[in-house]
Order: structure tokens, then sequence, then C-alpha cells
């Protein structure tokens, strides 16, 4: 009877267990839940539409920076995009917030660079975040910069 009884408690605490194991889970799923939730609120799309490119033909090199010292050299995020009806559109996702500024040209002859001529003269139409513009040379930071919070933008750069 004894055996009995303690299989009978064995029991019930394999219940109150798994219960209590289920509950377990379920708080940490949401706290997991609720944690990713909220990181995605520092998260923003950054849209990016260029027109008046003088033709479809090649594609647009579009790159967007996240400081300084970054600038027109190593792209946060970086892609190649199709010009339909002389204009091309990016989006970049889920960027976090901060400063941002973004460069393009219009690698017309398709060799994934930025063609110059002598004395850098560009060859290729190239544009900045804010229609930022450079005297001999191209857009500095500070001109075009942006800034990123909790909200999509979208960038228009016209050539």
């Amino acid at each position: 009877m004894n055996f009995s009884k303690k299989n009978q408690e064995h029991k019930n605490n394999n219940k109150y267990s798994v219960g209590k194991n289920v509950i377990i889970i379920i708080c940490l799923s949401l706290l997991t839940f609720t944690s990713i939730n909220a990181q995605d609120v520092n998260l923003a799309d950054v849209t990016v539409v260029i027109s008046n490119f003088e033709s479809n033909k090649g594609k647009a090199y579009v790159a967007l920076y996240n400081s300084e010292a970054s600038f027109l050299s190593k792209g946060f995020e970086a892609t190649f995009s199709k010009i339909e009806n002389n204009t091309c559109t990016v989006t970049f996702k889920a960027v976090p917030k901060g400063e941002y500024a973004i460069s393009m040209f219009h690698d017309e002859n398709e060799n994934n660079k930025f063609d110059t001529a002598l004395f850098g003269i560009p060859k290729e139409d190239y544009g900045f975040s804010n229609n930022a513009t450079g005297f001999m040379g191209p857009a500095k930071w500070k001109d075009a910069k942006f800034q990123i919070n909790n909200t999509s933008i979208t960038q228009n750069i016209t050539l």
C-alpha cells in the first residue's frame, strides 16, 4: 500500500512539473517575441528613387554609407539596379537608426566601376542623397548625410 501511495504522489509531482515547464516555456516565448518586436522598432526602410537618367542602358550602382569615415569607400549596403523609363528605385530594408548618406552612379557600360577620364573627370552620371553636389569633386558627407529614426524614408536623387 505504501508503494501505491508513493507511486500516486510521484504521478502528481510529474503533473505539477509538466504544467510548470509548460508555463515557463510560454513565458520565455512571450519574452523572446517581445524582444524581437522591440528590436524591429529601431529599424526602417530607406527607399532611393533616382530619376533623369540619360538612358536606360546599363545599370545604377547605389550605396548606403553609415559613417563619414566609410563615405565613398566601403558602403554599409550596396546594390545594382535596373533602369527603366530613365528611373530606378532601390530599397534598403531594416536599416538601424542612425546617420547615413547615399552615393550612386550610372554604370552605363556595365563594367561595375565608376569610369573617369583625364584628371578624374567623371564619364558617367552620379548623384548623392539630398541631391548634394561637390565643387571640383564629390559631395561632402555633411551635405549628403541624413538621419534615420524609427520611420521609413525616401531619398530622391535627380541626375
